[in-house]
């Protein structure tokens, strides 16, 4: 297991979306004027404490008062000197709802489980579902898998994170309040994909149209999709696939997947995910729509 980094840090991107600067104007007033020195990942790649954001924010307030960039860099170096940034200062480093993404970010990388649970009930009951999911989960998740694959988080940050996230998102949809007379979409992760929490996104962004929605979890057996689709007789269902495991597992699933909607006409049937998205690249689809856009599917 990776040994844990209890530092927060940003990429340049989250940096440049924080501070209104572009990311030229961030490296150059490193290069330039020294007033930040980020730390450099193995690939290269800058990271960012959140002291160096608050000195960038600092450093952009004193300019926008009158003073030159020269000046405000000089007078910005002469503070650090003196005091800490953070008393210098309450600059207000997260602006709504962006305070609640990197505040999850901060206390995931800790492992403050209580509180990363604390703060998604409060974002949620901030922002309604809506933005509670586009502006706060989806851009969290993205940073999650990037942290993973460069190796800021180790396995135990990433873990807790999505299962905190799927646990979430599970209870939000079982309290959903629906129509009865609200037209079914079932969503089913393919055979040996363990991915679920796309699919419980999608699905939430399909009951905030008036979908009924029903899951079938991770890795279901192999005809639990035929079945669960002839007893419910939906009107829409979404398959999924992150990975290409369940290809692997079966070369002719897709395929048998097809032709089985095929023989269900009043059902329209929809894949996305990376991994069938690749996969669907080398196979022929006549009922099956392949998409990784929710307004197809709406």
């Amino acid at each position: 297991m990776k040994q844990i980094n209890s530092e927060m840090t940003y990429n340049i991107t989250q940096v440049a979306n924080i501070t209104g600067l572009s990311k030229q104007v961030i490296r150059k007033w490193e290069e330039r004027y020294e007033v930040i020195s980020p730390k450099r990942l193995d690939n290269g790649y800058r990271v960012y404490s959140e002291k160096e954001v608050n000195t960038l924010l600092y450093m952009k307030s004193l300019i926008e008062k009158g003073q030159t960039v020269k000046q405000a860099a000089t007078y910005t170096n002469k503070q650090l000197e003196i005091e800490p940034l953070e008393q210098v200062e309450n600059t207000n480093l997260y602006n709504t709802p962006d305070k609640y993404l990197y505040s999850l970010l901060s206390d995931s990388t800790l492992c403050n489980e209580d509180n990363v649970n604390r703060i998604l009930q409060q974002a949620y009951h901030s922002y309604g579902l809506e933005t509670f999911l586009n502006s706060i989960i989806i851009p969290f998740l993205t940073e999650v898998g990037q942290r993973w694959s460069d190796g800021r988080w180790g396995e135990y940050q990433e873990a807790l994170a999505s299962l905190a996230i799927r646990d979430f998102l599970v209870q939000l949809r079982r309290n959903f309040q629906f129509n009865d007379n609200a037209p079914l979409l079932l969503g089913a992760c393919l055979p040996h994909e363990r991915h679920e929490i796309p699919l419980h996104i999608i699905l939430l962004q399909c009951m905030l149209q008036g979908w009924k929605t029903v899951i079938l979890g991770p890795s279901p057996a192999p005809n639990a999709i035929e079945s669960t689709v002839q007893q419910l007789k939906p009107k829409k269902v979404i398959l999924s696939a992150v990975t290409l495991i369940p290809f692997e597992e079966n070369t002719q699933l897709l395929q048998e997947l097809d032709e089985f909607a095929g023989k269900h006409t009043n059902t329209k049937f929809y894949i996305g995910g990376p991994g069938a998205i690749q996969y669907a690249e080398k196979v022929e689809l006549e009922f099956i729509q392949v998409t990784n856009n929710i307004h197809d599917i709406l």
